[in-house]
């Protein structure tokens, strides 16, 4: 068996599984641990118990809580040492990302500050702008906003309207336009403005609070995350220091997009600790809630809701930790001396942009899941505001809108594929030669790995092949205009997602067992299997509308018999599996693994 490494971004789709190494989070240090310890009663002994302070736009409180989390070092994680922050991994700011995930309107605000609000500075800021606002913003003296949605510019984002023109003398640029929808308005202290100058070059400058001409909207009446603060932001004559121009001049790109990366990971992981939280939750009252003499918790339907979402939590979380690894694996290489270290890091956790699209995605829609699912449970009192399933509910449907909508990531997953495998990045091209191959000679297909799930390792390796089947056969047959096909981008945005989640729940699974022995891994391979079971059962449906709607007739049927070799059945007791999880979460009443 070849030597295992981490995987270039996008590179598990053609890769042997036995070959892809893997964090996980049991392999977390204790110091990391504490942290997300000290994260999590942080959240519970100060944030929840004034959530419905907050929503009621307590922005005096919200914002004393920010300071507070400011004094704990939970503002300061992605900060440089250099500005008075931590400097830690991206698996310490992920672990700490999601405890903060069980109350969404602090996080909200809390998210846009360490976020979009932050890091644009630490990664384009010159020496001078991060010594006169970094530090301030790694304490929580100031917080920070990110301005770049306008009324006619969201998804599409380069659309932007608002203009920035050179002042006659050279020092300023004056700045006028709208933007929509920015967190943290209300009370921020410092903007990250994106502009086109002279309504061409699209770029970042940094803009203080009090500035003349900056002015705001009304608060948005949202449907959810009440307590944060929503805002027009209103530039009129806004004149903005030469020396505030953030990164280069027509390149805001780079700034725009390069944070998004960060930010798609990072809202997938706090939806993660929003369901663990929707999980306990749910069980609690599951517990003790009681029809016709017997506690919710007994009956088998409601064991199916409680398990589907433990074990979607544990798959999520595996390609969560694997991702958080395979970043700080590729940032560890980089040289922290070199002049350009920034924007390398910038590009390395770009280089996992498909797999943060994933976790964001999944994580957001999985979360939707669950608290509606929690609704259920409760019955007429999930409909109740009294408790917090109603909450939770309006909280996420956010979510998938957040950081670039669902539809705009799953068509930007292929894309992405696709842009890897023009510049030799990706060799997908190469493997589907192997895929012909295998069609052929299906003796030469993949065969059962050696350990536990070793049955599920050849199953997701033979799934990987319906989806670069599929890819080859698209672009064969729509070519340059395989862009606009956006139903079909879907179908392999679904069937990417899916083989990363199950394949990461897998590895992880495997290398439990390798450290602790096969005796100590409980149920994991039971919620691993689950997992597995649900995505192989979409496999099938998923190549069948993309198939039929490429072909008819004879050319249909011969490229459905020449997928179907990869496309086995996968049959598990899931009832049975199911019942066991559930009642191990019922026990506990909290996620259990």
């Amino acid at each position: 068996m070849a030597e295992k490494r981490f995987l270039k971004g996008g590179e598990y789709l053609i890769t042997p599984m036995e070959e892809s190494e893997i964090f996980t989070v049991e392999e977390l240090d204790e110091e990391i641990i504490e942290f997300g310890k000290t994260a999590e009663k942080f959240m519970r002994e100060k944030v929840l118990p004034n959530a419905k302070e907050i929503d009621n736009h307590n922005f005096d409180l919200l914002i004393s809580l920010i300071k507070e989390a400011g004094e704990l070092g939970l503002l300061s994680i992605d900060v440089p040492e250099d500005y008075d922050g931590l400097g830690l991994d991206k698996k310490t700011a992920m672990y700490v990302a999601e405890k903060m995930g069980i109350e969404a309107s602090f996080l909200t605000a809390f998210a846009a500050h360490t976020g979009i609000g932050t890091l644009p500075l630490v990664y384009f800021g010159n020496e001078e702008q991060k010594q006169k606002y970094l530090t301030k913003l790694a304490t929580g003296e100031w917080i920070g906003a990110y301005a770049l949605t306008e009324p006619g510019a969201g998804s599409d984002a380069m659309n932007i309207k608002t203009k920035a023109v050179l002042s006659e003398d050279g020092k300023y640029y004056i700045l006028n336009g709208t933007k929509q929808f920015i967190t943290n308005a209300g009370f921020a202290d410092l903007f990250t403005v994106f502009a086109k100058i002279d309504g061409e070059k699209f770029t970042a400058f940094l803009v203080e609070k009090g500035t003349e001409g900056l002015s705001f909207g009304p608060e948005e009446e949202k449907m959810g995350i009440k307590g944060s603060s929503t805002r027009e932001v209103i530039l009129e004559d806004v004149k903005v220091p030469v020396e505030n121009v953030l990164g280069e001049i027509g390149k805001g790109h780079k700034i725009a997009f390069g944070v998004l990366n960060i930010g798609r990971f990072k809202l997938g992981v706090v939806c993660l600790g929003a369901i663990k939280e929707a999980l306990s939750i749910g069980t609690k009252y599951a517990k003790e809630r009681k029809q016709f003499g017997i506690e919710l918790a007994k009956f088998g339907l409601i064991k199916e809701k409680i398990a589907n979402m433990a074990y979607r939590a544990y798959a999520l979380e595996s390609a969560v930790y694997r991702t958080a690894g395979l970043i700080d694996n590729e940032i560890e290489k980089i040289d922290k001396s070199d002049p350009a270290y920034n924007q390398k890091v910038l590009d390395a956790i770009g280089e996992y942009a498909i797999e943060s699209s994933v976790i964001k995605v999944l994580g957001s829609e999985w979360l939707d899941y669950a608290v509606d699912e929690v609704v259920q449970i409760h019955g007429g009192y999930g409909f109740s505001e009294e408790y917090p399933a109603a909450k939770m509910y309006r909280d996420a449907r956010i979510n998938r809108i957040f950081e670039g909508t669902n539809e705009i990531n799953r068509i930007l997953i292929p894309a992405m594929l696709a842009r890897k495998a023009l510049k030799k990045e990706l060799p997908l091209l190469e493997f589907e030669n192997v895929i012909v191959d295998e069609i052929k000679n299906p003796m030469k297909q993949p065969r059962p790995a050696q350990g536990i799930l070793g049955n599920e390792v050849r199953y997701i390796e033979l799934a990987k092949r319906v989806a670069m089947f599929l890819a080859g056969v698209g672009m064969k047959k729509f070519g340059e205009k395989i862009k606009k096909e956006e139903e079909m981008l879907a179908i392999l945005a679904d069937l990417c997602m899916g083989i990363y989640t199950a394949e990461s729940a897998i590895l992880r699974t495997r290398k439990f067992a390798e450290m602790n022995g096969e005796d100590k891994v409980g149920l994991r391979v039971a919620a691993t299997q689950l997992y597995v079971n649900e995505f192989l059962s979409q496999v099938p449906a998923l190549a069948q509308k993309a198939l039929t709607y490429m072909f008819e007739g004879p050319k249909l049927k011969e490229q459905t018999l020449a997928i179907k070799t990869f496309m086995p059945t996968y049959a598990i007791n899931e009832i049975g599996l199911k019942k066991q999880i559930a009642d191990l979460v019922i026990e506990e009443e909290k996620y259990p693994f």
